[in-house]
């Protein structure tokens, strides 16, 4: 979830110069992976120019690059295919060189690292087109989570798919899809807004925006402005039913759930609470109209319309179905017969 990294290694990653041949993503090679736990102790090409081993060249692994997902928060929940990829690549490029190689040591992966986030892209970018149309393999993955969403790789992956590039994905891990599932709210259809904006004014203005989506809205938030969102949202969405997920899969995973307002309210007197949050907000409410005043603007319509025409009217006027104020409709006109 996090958006950027520090720039804390170099850009470098190792190439199979080509020689591994075309072949559909997915496709393992009939020879056994090597056992890449180990650097090579030679190396004779990089991604940058420098040589690269022959053991390089033996990985299954067809050439192109491989947007894979990586833990929320507990490093048991990666794939087995995530696994295979990041050993299998020729560099991984990742926001925090500190954070990634956390997750490789878990599990005896050696493949170079490289840095790739908001404030480098516009430079590794070209880097990263360059090696894949020389024929290397190349992983993206995010601080955690799956890549692309709220962080630069989108820019990459667009950029690699204009150029006929090879882009396949290992799924996996998401806080939006793990917060909305334990959210208790519907799922069945729902908007995923990404960060919210800092500061209130622009805030607001989004959350104007999407008020009137038929969705359950999914957006991320940093801590230190929970309360102030929530505040907002409650203020601009309505006192919606809501979640709020945070530590999602560590050992103190939260989610505490409630209205809107009230969440505001805890998290105010409580503070801003470690981590990074995740909100989840239920779906605009439909209000039950009140029988006695719908019957009389029926009435009033029906002095002057029919009945069909008095049942569109009110219908474009409240949102509320044609069909029920229409079936009104002929029950209050019978009446008065």
């Amino acid at each position: 979830m996090r958006r950027t990294g520090e720039d804390t290694g170099a850009a470098r990653a190792t190439s199979s110069s080509g020689k591994s041949g075309r072949r559909e993503p997915n496709r393992r090679s009939d020879a056994s992976k090597p056992d890449r736990t180990t650097p090579p102790a030679a190396a004779e090409a990089t991604i940058t120019g420098q040589p690269m081993a022959e053991a390089f060249l033996e990985s299954g692994l067809a050439p192109g690059l491989y947007l894979v997902a990586t833990p929320i928060g507990n490093l048991g929940d990666v794939t087995l295919r995530a696994l295979e990829v990041l050993r299998g690549v020729d560099g991984i490029f990742c926001e925090d060189t500190r954070i990634t190689a956390k997750l490789l040591a878990r599990y005896g992966i050696s493949t170079p690292l490289a840095v790739y986030h908001d404030h480098n892209a516009e430079q590794v970018r070209p880097v990263i087109l360059a090696a894949l149309h020389r024929g290397e393999r190349v992983a993206l993955v995010s601080d955690a989570g799956t890549p692309l969403v709220s962080d630069p790789g989108y820019k990459l992956a667009r950029a690699a798919i204009a150029e006929n590039l090879t882009v396949t994905a290992a799924p996996g891990p998401s806080a939006a899809l793990t917060a909305l599932i334990l959210s208790g709210l519907p799922p069945d259809t729902f908007f995923f807004a990404g960060f919210l904006p800092p500061r209130q004014t622009a805030r607001r203005r989004a959350l104007e925006r999407w008020g009137a989506v038929e969705a359950t809205l999914v957006v991320f938030e940093s801590t230190q402005r929970l309360a102030e969102s929530l505040a907002d949202m409650a203020e601009t969405l309505g006192d919606r039913p809501a979640a709020v997920a945070r530590e999602l899969t560590k050992l103190h995973e939260e989610i505490r759930r409630g209205r809107l307002a009230d969440l505001a309210d805890h998290y105010r007197d409580a503070g801003p609470p470690r981590g990074e949050a995740v909100i989840v907000v239920g779906p605009p409410e439909r209000m039950e109209p009140d029988r006695g005043e719908i019957d009389g603007l029926l009435r009033a319509a029906l002095a002057e319309l029919g009945v069909r025409d008095a049942a569109a009217k009110l219908a474009a006027e409240t949102g509320l179905p044609r069909g029920e104020l229409y079936r009104r409709a002929l029950a209050i006109r019978d009446e008065k017969g």
